[in-house]
């Protein structure tokens, strides 16, 4: 994305104890399962199109953030060498505030331990000025980060 006032980049980490193939394999076959992590904040993940797994895969999320109903749609690449998948939004609530909104996760290994450090880049750009910077989208990822390592960790 070329730099510009409406343009915005956030990246953040987040230490997990669950390994990186399984934080991965989560996101990358089982996304309908992560409403099970927490409920309150996923209610389902739909494929309408493509197979999970499978970049080019379209996803269709439903979920609450900062206490709203919303929902997401998105084309979804991934790398699995390397443990990486990239979610493009399509359509949704946040494409009204967004001209364009991408989330990367990457799932690398801890260095000298057990489980795996998740990295989390945020790029986006803004329709207009009047709109923020996505930092409660940042807790969000957070939190739904530390729900999913504790269901991983209990499957084990």
């Amino acid at each position: 994305m070329a730099s510009s006032p409406l343009t915005g980049k956030l990246e953040f980490d987040v230490e997990i104890d669950a390994t990186p193939e399984q934080f991965h394999h989560m996101w990358a076959h089982r996304p309908h399962d992560v409403h099970h992590t927490n409920s309150e904040k996923v209610q389902s993940c739909d494929l309408h199109g493509g197979e999970f797994g499978k970049s080019g895969a379209n996803l269709f999320w439903n979920y609450v953030h900062d206490g709203k109903a919303k929902t997401a749609k998105q084309v979804v690449h991934y790398d699995h060498g390397k443990k990486s998948i990239v979610f493009t939004f399509t359509e949704g609530d946040l494409r009204e505030e967004y001209k364009s909104f991408v989330v990367t996760i990457q799932s690398l290994p801890k260095k000298g331990g057990k489980g795996c450090v998740v990295h989390w880049i945020l790029e986006y750009e803004m329709l207009h000025d009047g709109v923020g910077h996505p930092e409660s989208m940042r807790q969000f990822y957070i939190e739904l980060t530390g729900d999913i390592d504790a269901h991983l960790v209990k499957e084990k």
